[in-house]
């Protein structure tokens, strides 16, 4: 018999086997994709004539994957082999698994079956090891509305030359008609996206319901290659996915999760509750609210200081998936300044900024965003070394 700290780290290393490259029997082309955990979203770098920055784009992916990303954990392999072994799992069994959580791994080098030590050894990530779950690209953060068709995809085809293959690359490719997010999702999925994220349509948005909404997102569904997540973002779309829609549409076997920028930890909790029944995640989508979200079940965030403090966000992912709520506590209130500052307050200007202080290349926006005054810089930076961060 496995002890119970093994057996735990089996369930999870089922889990992230069957979400990765098992073919044939779940969503998309037979991807099932696990979304939990942190994800940088990453800026996009112009030079002064506004033209994307590929050169600077590849220098911060390149500094930021010196900080260690969340590996399969060792008994994912084992349950590769009893995948392999006993069969496709069929998608209710499946939901056992994804919707539970487990602590990090608490085991060590003897305590691992010694056939499988040589081949994981190094793809193990231990507990105490903060670390990323992958990128989120072409997101609201990457200024995609600023960028054309051809621009958005190349910058998704660099983010993934430049990253190893098992690292999640979630891509923006929410467009107005469905027609041309369904176009941009499968060409999204060609240049090397895992999954795609699909913001709400909103130019019409008084005409976005639920029925509209839960038809566009079907739609993309169905002709994706790819898995699908929903994205929620209120402040710039003007509109919530509503919670009925996201729980009929949580039903549909190619979409796996949502992000939710809102903020209002209430719904995502209630989202969290009535989709629990599903092969469904729920990702919060700033680090303002990721200890609460993470309390009422969310399995990750999409966060956009984590551009910056990429070690302390993940240091509170894992503070809250240990238990240790009162430290997280302590450093969630550390957090939630700087947060406000580079998302609500400043937005991405003030976003890129702060990545020109902590050695990444921020540069300008693209216009119409305008760069920070001296008293808002000012103002950013108070907001950083108050809570000692800089």
């Amino acid at each position: 018999m496995l002890g119970p700290r093994v057996w735990s780290s089996v369930r999870q290393g089922l889990s992230r086997a069957l979400s990765s490259t098992v073919g044939g029997w779940a969503s998309g082309e037979g991807r099932k994709v696990d979304i939990s955990g942190i994800y940088p979203p990453v800026t996009t770098p112009f030079t002064a004539t506004a033209e994307v920055d590929y050169g600077k784009l590849e220098e911060n992916l390149h500094k930021l994957s010196t900080f260690p990303f969340r590996a399969l954990s060792v008994i994912a392999k084992l349950g590769c082999i009893l995948n392999v072994i006993k069969g496709r799992m069929k998608s209710k069994l499946w939901s056992n698994f994804t919707r539970e959580y487990y602590t990090a791994m608490k085991m060590n080098e003897s305590e691992l079956p010694v056939l499988l030590w040589p081949r994981c050894k190094t793809q193990c990530t231990w507990e105490g090891v903060a670390s990323l779950a992958g990128f989120v690209v072409q997101g609201s953060n990457g200024e995609f509305p600023f960028l054309t068709s051809s621009e958005r995809l190349e910058v998704v085809s660099r983010v993934r030359q430049a990253l190893p293959r098992d690292k999640l690359l979630l891509a923006g490719s929410g467009c107005e008609s469905t027609q041309a997010t369904v176009e941009m999702t499968v060409s999204m999925a060609q240049v090397g996206a895992d999954a795609a994220m699909v913001v709400t349509p909103c130019y019409y948005h008084g005409r976005m319901n639920s029925a509209a909404l839960i038809h566009h997102y079907t739609k993309v569904a169905d002709l994706s290659p790819i898995p699908v997540v929903l994205y929620s973002v209120p402040a710039n779309t003007g509109l919530d996915l509503p919670v009925d829609a996201v729980v009929t549409l949580s039903k549909h076997p190619n979409i796996v999760g949502i992000k939710d920028s809102g903020g209002d930890v209430t719904r995502i909790g209630l989202i969290v509750h009535k989709t629990r029944r599903q092969d469904f995640q729920v990702l919060a989508g700033s680090a303002g609210f990721l200890l609460a979200s993470y309390a009422v079940g969310a399995v990750g965030g999409v966060c956009a200081l984590a551009n910056v403090l990429g070690a302390q966000v993940c240091q509170l992912e894992r503070l809250c998936l240990t238990g240790q709520w009162e430290d997280a506590q302590k450093l969630q209130h550390r957090l939630i300044e700087p947060n406000t500052a580079v998302t609500r307050r400043f937005g991405i200007p003030g976003l890129k900024k702060t990545m020109d202080w902590f050695g990444y290349y921020g540069g300008p926006c693209r216009a119409p965003l305008r760069e920070l005054s001296a008293a808002q810089e000012e103002a950013l930076r108070l907001d950083f070394t108050s809570n000692g961060w800089l």
